[in-house]
């Protein structure tokens, strides 16, 4: 038996916060509160969580850790490493890696991976395309967390553009559906005008112009349609724009929400200006777009219209990055960052700590109904963070965990840092040091 004792912490949880201490035995939280001694165990580490703040550990929905074929890039080693870092103690990886994970066959062979190689707990969706629909209704909803379709610009022959079969999909999956929403059509035209004007060189301050809001919108309320119209648990990812707003709605029981939606924290801190200065670095599709519409994403998390804040963390190597428009590839790395980005906006007064919490931690667990994780409460998987919220430091290549070796934050302060990150009861991240040795578990899910 291991077990675990944090002091004295400031623990936020379902919108509370209370100094207390909580117990962990084995892989679950045991106590919380007041722990008496005589139920603590001999031989039980304790954490002094003084002036730190005790929480959930981050579920990250949206994450493209290149396991397998792109590992050049990333890998479920590297990458869990660095999330570890950043206090995410579970994620779901998306399915366009080499090859793709659109058969229940290939879909094991992942987990198979995540089994040998993730220090956190995983998950893996299954991607659909316009000829895979047994696969897609095969899928076992309890040890599977959803299926994933591009609606929109995608690698390979992962673009769903049948509509009879998207139908069939909206009509028949039990399973929660993961939507990349842009249109096809409308991009394909915007590159053009910009092509013509700039040839293959195009400025990628018009990125958000091309991947327009346009092109969000249209395919967002096409996949709300659907899912109204089936009464299909819909989840729409990375949403970029306020238009995009009035598709949802900010019922206060996420459980019974229907139709959910998810930011990423780069659209929450960037807009448009800063093409100017970090170039590709920040080129994610969708586009980050204007000041406008990050502050009514930020009402939005705010206002509860939107459920989830994620990463969709997407490393490219360097070489990639610094190619021409065209060229160069969407995405970036973001798991090491993403909870201290967040925190900053806590102390600037855009969030509160609480709010964070319910979005990266709480929702997650509500709107994918994973077991026994999200929340601290007696019972349930020890996945917790302990975080300074006032240790300030600075974001440099000699502290990058990312495999790709770069970020777009270097060089960024932060007032926050991650002091410690326990997964299924184990310390894995202590204080900057990583115990390379631990290994998540497979994330299960109530039917």
């Amino acid at each position: 038996m291991s077990s675990v004792l944090i002091k004295n912490g400031t623990i936020i949880n379902e919108g509370r916060r209370f100094q207390g201490d909580l117990l962990i035995i084995d892989n679950k939280i045991s106590s919380i509160g007041t722990v008496p001694s005589e139920i603590i165990p001999a031989g039980t580490r304790v954490i002094d969580a003084a002036n730190l703040l005790v929480f959930p550990g981050i579920i990250d929905d949206q994450v493209h850790f290149r396991d397998p074929g792109l590992t050049y890039k990333a890998d479920i080693f590297s990458e869990t490493r660095a999330a570890v870092a950043g206090g995410i103690t579970s994620f779901m990886d998306m399915p366009n890696t080499l090859p793709q994970t659109i058969t229940l066959e290939l879909l094991e062979e992942k987990y198979k991976i995540g089994h040998e190689k993730s220090l956190i707990n995983y998950s893996f969706y299954l991607g659909g395309t316009n000829t895979n629909i047994d696969e897609l209704l095969n899928v076992n909803p309890g040890n599977v967390c959803g299926i994933k379709l591009f609606l929109g610009s995608s690698t390979g022959n992962m673009l769903v553009n049948d509509e009879k079969v998207l139908r069939e999909i909206f009509a028949r999956s039990s399973m929660l559906i993961a939507c990349h929403c842009e249109d096809e059509p409308t991009v394909r035209k915007n590159a053009e005008i910009y092509r013509q004007k700039y040839g293959d060189d195009i400025p990628v301050k018009y990125h958000p112009l091309i991947r327009s809001r346009e092109a969000c919108f249209l395919t967002s309320s096409y996949a709300v349609n659907l899912a109204k119209e089936y009464n299909t648990r819909v989840h729409i990812l990375h949403l970029s724009t306020a238009d995009e707003m009035k598709l949802f709605s900010s019922a206060p029981e996420v459980s019974k929400k229907r139709i959910t939606g998810e930011v990423c924290v780069h659209h929450l801190w960037f807009e448009e200006a800063d093409y100017e200065r970090l170039g590709n670095s920040i080129k994610w599709n969708p586009a980050i777009k204007t000041a406008f519409d990050r502050n009514a994403l930020v009402n939005a998390v705010n206002n509860n219209l939107i459920d989830i804040i994620a990463t969709d963390h997407a490393p490219h190597t360097i070489e990639e990055k610094s190619a021409g428009y065209f060229k160069a590839p969407s995405g970036g790395p973001l798991v090491q960052h993403s909870l201290v980005l967040m925190m900053e906006m806590v102390h600037n007064g855009t969030f509160s700590m609480e709010k964070i919490i319910e979005k990266m931690c709480h929702n997650p667990a509500i709107i994918y109904r994973i077991r026994e994780r999200g929340f601290i409460r007696e019972g349930y998987r020890a996945d917790i963070c302990i975080a300074d919220p006032d240790s300030p430091w600075t974001v440099t290549k000699d502290n990058l965990l990312y495999k790709c070796g770069w970020s777009p934050f270097e060089g960024q302060s932060f007032k926050s840092r991650v002091r410690y990150t326990l997964v299924n009861g184990s310390v894995v991240y202590d204080d900057g040091i990583i115990n390379d040795q631990n290994r998540g578990e497979r994330l299960l899910f109530k039917i």
